[in-house]
């Protein structure tokens, strides 16, 4: 049998390239080896998302950006999390056994005290509703960057407090950390990221992807801008950019002018893919897929109950 793999992403923003390398092209090339799961996590947005039309706009975003991206619904559970009200309900059931200061250590609520930010709720008890979405399908294996971690060892930890509470009903999931997933550069230099306001659009038009390629960050002097090299590494190898970097060396606009081409060819036929998917097949997909999986999360949610005493 083939192991489960579980993913999700936040559909609470405009998508950039760095979510498709981080994201989108990973699960893409490794989805069809595995019994794939995909989540589309619309409760987590909550915790910074405060617009309803915006939040289902990009609900319907995410899924044709996987499809886009070469993702075949039929072959995986593509669902959206809100359609699932296991969800939830797992997630109060782990927040009861889970220790307060264990939540207190969650790297996105410490970030945000020490920052000086309001955390909600919902940011503090953030851990366990992501463990909730990964035990519900007893996921074998969740892809994460060496930056999230500690998520999938919040679930290990959710699952085994779990089952020495009430006996062996959750399975223990593994992080999946791919080396070759690099960290995205925004156009400043920093982690590509919504909130930075440094990102490169992925299904943009031409014009806007112009525009931030040509707003990358460089600096004086230098024979090679390394922020334009550290993105335009993502599209080719370091052996096919050598000689062009070295004939254009300090050619800061001739240099982010082969980044534009190389970008605009990948993006140009996944961008030309995403605009043909009609509103009403990506509805029809998020349905059959959330029926799916709200079929399987009822199964172990029928363990849990029985296991703690409810109904």
């Amino acid at each position: 049998m083939k192991k489960t793999y579980l993913t999700g992403l936040q559909p609470s923003g405009d998508l950039h390239i760095g979510n498709y390398f981080g994201a989108l092209k990973p699960f893409a090339d490794a989805y069809e080896q595995y019994d794939s799961v995909l989540m589309i996590a619309d409760y987590h947005a909550l915790t910074s998302l405060k617009d309803a039309t915006e939040l289902q706009k990009q609900v319907m975003n995410i899924a044709r950006a996987y499809i886009a991206a070469g993702v075949d619904p039929d072959k995986c559970i593509m669902f959206q999390q809100s359609r699932v009200s296991q969800h939830t309900e797992l997630a109060w059931i782990l927040d009861c056994v889970i220790p307060v200061p264990y939540l207190m250590q969650g790297h996105a609520y410490k970030d945000k005290v020490a920052k000086g930010l309001e955390a909600n709720a919902g940011l503090f008890t953030y851990p366990m509703l992501m463990a909730a979405d990964i035990l519900l399908y007893d996921a074998d294996l969740v892809p994460v960057g060496e930056d999230q971690r500690q998520h999938v060892e919040y679930a290990r930890e959710a699952a085994k407090k779990f089952n020495v509470a009430f006996g062996d009903t959750l399975k223990e999931p593994q992080e999946l950390i791919d080396k070759n997933v690099a960290l995205v550069p925004g156009t400043d230099g920093g982690k590509m990221s919504k909130s930075y306001g440094n990102t490169v659009p992925l299904f943009a038009p031409r014009e806007e992807l112009q525009k931030a390629v040509m707003s990358i960050v460089t600096g004086s002097g230098d024979e090679r801008p390394e922020n334009v090299y550290a993105m335009h590494k993502l599209v080719k190898s370091e052996e096919e950019l050598a000689p062009l970097y070295e004939e254009n060396k300090g050619k800061y606009k001739a240099l982010k002018d082969a980044l534009l081409e190389d970008l605009d060819a990948l993006i140009a036929p996944m961008r030309e893919r995403y605009n043909a998917i009609s509103d009403t097949e990506i509805l029809e997909i998020i349905e059959k897929g959330s029926e799916k999986a709200r079929e399987r999360a009822e199964t172990k949610m029928e363990q849990v109950r029985k296991a703690v005493g409810v109904r």
